[in-house]
């Protein structure tokens, strides 16, 4: 069975990450998560990273990346 990105203009787009919002580089349809590897539609993002330019495939696996690029923030005063 073949999922929703192959095939002819299936494409991996390539993006650059703003505050709010992203601009495509590449034209594509779809990223691939930073952490899982999953294919995120450009339609369904969002989540990512502006300082590591990285794309999540949901607000748990952003947050727990957040966390492991800084763990200080487990600390709690």
């Amino acid at each position: 069975m073949m999922n929703r990105f192959e095939g002819p203009g299936s494409r991996e787009a390539r993006i650059r990450y703003l505050d709010g919002d992203f601009q495509v580089i590449s034209p594509g349809v779809f990223v691939r998560c930073a952490v899982t590897g999953e294919s995120i539609p450009l339609d369904e993002l969002k989540y990512w990273s502006v300082a590591r330019q990285e794309p999540y495939a949901s607000a748990g696996v952003s947050f727990d990346r957040e966390l492991q690029m800084n763990p200080g923030l487990r600390k709690r005063n």
